[in-house]
């Protein structure tokens, strides 16, 4: 790293960088305390889905005792998802995605030749494929949002760690260089003081 000029116009560059950072930092602060939050709400919704998967995935199974009788149909193509459909938003400078709904595969079956019990079965699936798909955008959002919480934290630390105490490092050391300077000006100029005096106290006498 170069060395820092020691002079007048330097200590005003560093403090003029001093004051930018320190007023940028709470900037940075608050961004990551908010974006700590998201995280943390983004674990509870994902907890909080993968509970509601779990139960409908229960009422399948429960349901799937019906299928003991063979109908010839494949029921896992009922419920085969062609698009997640989601929305951005941007939440403390991150577009995260927002779960809108599914759209299905097509799947057709003659109404009068199946059991009544089938609709309803249909629907679960497409309920827990519909859950699965919460969670996969929830899960999609808090990667984003861990993303740029690391970024913005590893900026923090950046700033608090390294930049701010390096600018007053920087200002100190010029202003410890100046000071001597000075001394040493004072001392120069009290020795000349002295000589020109003795002169003058030589050639009076």
């Amino acid at each position: 790293m170069a060395e820092i000029k020691l002079t007048k116009n330097e200590m005003r560059a560093q403090q003029t960088r001093l004051a930018q950072l320190q007023r940028y930092l709470p900037t940075l602060q608050l961004k990551k305390a908010m974006l700590q939050s998201e995280v943390n709400e983004a674990r509870v919704e994902i907890q909080r889905l993968e509970e509601a998967f779990h139960q409908t995935r229960l009422l399948v199974s429960h349901s799937g005792g019906l299928l003991s009788t063979p109908i010839g149909l494949d029921f896992t193509a009922s419920a085969r998802v062609e698009t997640i459909e989601k929305e951005y938003e941007n939440i403390a400078g991150v577009d995260i995605p927002l779960f809108q709904g599914v759209s299905f595969a097509p799947f057709d079956y003659p109404l009068f030749s199946t059991p009544a019990w089938l609709d309803s079965y249909v629907k679960q699936l497409r309920e827990l494929a519909v859950d699965r798909a919460k969670i996969l955008v929830a899960e999609e959002k808090l990667q984003a949002l861990e993303k740029e919480l690391r970024e913005v934290s590893i900026r923090v630390n950046l700033f608090e760690k390294n930049l701010i105490p390096k600018a007053k490092q920087n200002i100190r050391k010029i202003k410890v260089f100046l000071g001597d300077q000075e001394l040493a000006a004072v001392g120069q100029a009290k020795v000349a003081k002295e000589k020109i005096e003795k002169k003058k106290r030589s050639h009076a006498s």
